[in-house]
């Protein structure tokens, strides 16, 4: 120690630099330790999980039916995890009679209690991971818990909350979401809130209903894009009145509900929606007339082709172009008829992106009801290109640049 004294008294302020160089050979080497002694355990953490996750995979059908009595790995959370997660892992694939075994599994064995108390007890990142447990396990005796932890003060726990109660898939879950959203608690982003809703009301849409009475707008759009999802024919009195609310968000799900659920009033009502003053509820209402796959829906459809937003006439073109009971060359000859440009432009583009451009072509050709004259024409009009996807016409550009 006293060579080390006098060395630094030697050398003067350079043993400044000295003992930086030191100190950062032994934050180095303190570092490549804790990198090496985590590798280790790391190591020996997965080879014991893997071992012990072989072992109850080999016995898992007796585990699960009961006729393996061993019930050790009840009092040892390390092979307890293990199982929860196999369980976990096989309800997803599982058959109805299969599932409902697991389900009686999780009861009898505690794990379910287990993770019910851990859901309501704990805090922070245990709690978080309890909740997507029992989301996954699917039991109604989780949806309490997982209701009270929509009202917890941390976001992250809100939003395991909510996913936990969309895997549950059930009406109870979606039950609770919906009186949470109706205490006016609309704190989280609407993306998960819809997922979850959409999982928990197939089964239920009619639950919603109430709820789109509310005068919160933000949450009136999030259950109409729900109601969008999973409307059916059965609703079709309530989406009529929902397709004329003053709300354009709200009358483009109506139109979306209408294209998947195909009630019978479903083509009128769409027909007067692709003539709505906002363009994305136009656009809604084409993309549902083409999910109709009837011929009634052409003439609304070659209308709006027309439209003055590109978008609704590229759509409209797509819904023509999968109408495959159609002949397509008499549609095409109804597109041309109109004589605007940009229309026919919209359906070639349809055409080419569905790989029916050849195939067209190639019927205005072969086609034997049709005099030379008029081929002749078609065949031009095919052949005329403005732009991919038709370039904007006037009416698509705000009034400033229309002016210049």
């Amino acid at each position: 120690m006293e060579f080390v004294s006098e060395l630094l008294r030697r050398i003067g302020p350079a043993h400044f630099v000295f003992k930086a160089i030191l100190g950062a050979f032994l934050v180095d080497a303190l570092l490549l330790g804790f990198i090496l002694l985590r590798r280790t355990y790391r190591k020996r953490y997965f080879t014991r999980y893997n071992a012990r996750a072989s072992h109850f995979q080999k016995c898992w059908g007796d585990l699960v039916s009961g006729v393996n009595t061993d019930d050790r790995w009840c009092r040892n959370a390390f092979d307890r995890d293990i199982v929860k997660s196999l369980a976990l892992g096989a309800l997803e694939t599982a058959k109805p009679a299969e599932a409902a075994r697991i389900h009686s599994f999780l009861r009898g064995s505690g794990l379910l209690q287990r993770t019910i108390h851990e859901a309501e007890k704990t805090r922070g990142w245990r709690q978080r991971q309890a909740f997507i447990a029992l989301g996954r396990m699917r039991a109604p005796e989780g949806v309490p818990a997982l209701a009270e932890g929509l009202r917890d003060s941390n976001i992250e726990t809100r939003l395991a909350a909510l996913r936990g109660l969309g895997y549950t898939g059930s009406p109870e879950a979606g039950k609770e979401i919906l009186e949470w959203l109706g205490e006016g608690r609309f704190t989280v982003p609407a993306l998960p809130i819809e997922n979850a809703l959409i999982n928990c009301c197939r089964e239920r849409p009619q639950m919603l209903l109430p709820y789109l009475e509310a005068k919160d707008a933000p949450m009136r759009e999030v259950l109409a894009r729900v109601l969008g999802e999973v409307g059916t024919a059965a609703l079709e009195t309530d989406l009529i009145q929902i397709a004329d609310d003053p709300h354009p968000e709200l009358r483009a799900s109506a139109a979306r509900a209408l294209g998947h659920a195909k009630p019978r009033i479903a083509l009128p009502v769409l027909e007067k929606m692709t003539e709505d003053e906002v363009w994305f509820v136009r656009l809604r209402a084409a993309v549902a007339l083409g999910e109709l796959r009837t011929s009634k829906a052409i003439p609304a459809l070659i209308r709006a082709l027309t439209d003055a937003h590109r978008f609704v006439r590229f759509r409209s073109a797509q819904a023509l172009v999968e109408q495959e009971e159609i002949l397509q060359p008499a549609i095409f000859e109804r597109v041309v008829e109109l004589g605007d440009a940009y229309a026919t432009d919209a359906y070639i583009t349809a055409a080419e992106n569905a790989g029916e451009y050849g195939s067209l072509l190639e019927a205005l050709r072969q086609s034997p009801n049709m005099d030379a004259e008029r081929r002749e024409r078609l065949l031009a009009a095919a052949s005329h290109r403005i732009g991919f996807g038709g370039e904007k016409r006037p009416e698509d550009l705000p009034a400033q640049t229309v002016a210049q």
